[in-house]
């Protein structure tokens, strides 16, 4: 009975060792909180805007005058070169013909110098004069050189003041608005009209806050026209407005318009309908992120084994303290939110919570 008893109770301690084992492989278990990603369903929102033009510049005068001339007006087209405004040149020609004048003076005093060194030099070589009055004699003579030179730079300089006096566009457009009026004495750098280059355009929209958290460059927007919603294009975001407005709390967005079919004129009012994106708008909290230098990166659950895993997954920055997913998370997938410093890749989780994304 002894051989039995002992094989008996050799089996008693192997599975009791078992059984401290699987205990040991249970409590090695960590618990974690975790998410289980899920996109969130797309906007169905339309914002309404308009047509304006991507570059717009205000021409203004770089001298101080009285306006005298402003032949265009809103709506006009110009071309490179064509005047837009004028102030009263008055001043300015007195100026060129007064430097004209200072120019012929300074000439003629170089002809002078210039034929007394002659002679200076030629009584030199006879040693009827000294070389001291010659010495003189030449620098006098680059004195009146150096004159010259410059009431030609003030002529230059008052036949430039002269030329803009004229206002001229510096690129083919259409004038989308006017500051000053004739008769009005305007300052340097003061705006006289505002210049359209027409063929780029941009859809702008104010997008509430909430919303603009969840746009980003490169967002796709049908855009239509809100006459005619049969006329529509898809433009992307080139530009997000950093910062709410103070009174409406909104911020702009320009959506750029590629080639826009007719109708799509500046000032034409439009609707802009966010394309849908699913994965822009999966959301994960600050404490699920693990950042490693530039990278970002999130533990994912495996759901056979229960082992976690370190994935490098792109984020945006949203308002209300969670992050916006760009990239390297599926839908349905389960990410842990809590102690991810703490984690290892293959380490098995015991799942005891689950937050909603």
């Amino acid at each position: 009975m002894r051989p039995f008893l002992r094989l008996a109770l050799l089996l008693l301690l192997a599975l009791s060792a078992g059984c401290d084992k699987s205990e040991k492989r249970a409590e090695a278990a960590r618990p974690a909180m975790t998410i289980l990603v899920r996109p969130t369903p797309a906007l169905d929102l339309v914002l309404s805007g308009s047509v304006e033009p991507k570059i717009q510049t205000p021409i203004s005068f770089r001298v101080l005058g009285r306006m005298i001339a402003r032949p265009v007006k809103v709506g006009d087209r110009v071309e490179a070169g064509q005047t837009i405004a004028a102030v009263d040149p008055l001043a300015f020609e007195t100026a060129v013909r007064s430097a004209v004048a200072s120019l012929a003076s300074a000439r003629a005093q170089f002809d002078n110098a210039a034929a007394t060194e002659a002679r200076q030099a030629a009584l030199l070589a006879k040693a009827t004069a000294s070389q001291a009055t010659y010495d003189a004699a030449e620098q006098a003579r680059a004195a009146a050189r150096a004159a010259v030179s410059q009431a030609e730079a003030n002529l230059a300089k008052a036949r430039e003041q002269l030329s803009y006096a004229l206002l001229k566009a510096d690129y083919a457009g259409v004038i989308t608005a006017t500051s000053a009026e004739i008769g009005q004495t305007v300052s340097p750098g003061q705006p006289i009209v505002a210049l359209a280059e027409p063929t780029k355009r941009d859809a702008v929209v104010d997008a509430p806050e909430a919303v603009a958290d969840s746009i980003y460059v490169g967002q796709q927007f049908v855009v239509s026209l809100e006459v005619d919603p049969k006329r529509f294009l898809t433009g992307a975001v080139r530009e997000i407005a950093p910062e709410a407005d103070a009174m409406t709390r909104t911020r702009r967005v320009k959506i750029e318009l590629n080639d826009p079919p007719p109708g799509f004129g500046l000032g034409a009012t439009i609707a802009a309908q966010m394309v849908a994106d699913p994965d822009a708008f999966v959301r994960l909290p600050d404490s699920a992120l693990l950042q490693e230098g530039e990278k970002t990166s999130v533990f994912v659950v495996d759901p056979k084994t229960f082992s976690v895993g370190l994935r490098e997954i792109e984020v945006a920055p949203d308002r209300t303290g969670r992050w916006i997913v760009r990239g390297g998370l599926n839908a349905g997938e389960r990410v842990v939110t809590a102690g991810v410093h703490r984690l290892k890749s293959g380490q098995i989780v015991r799942i005891i919570g689950s937050e909603t994304p």
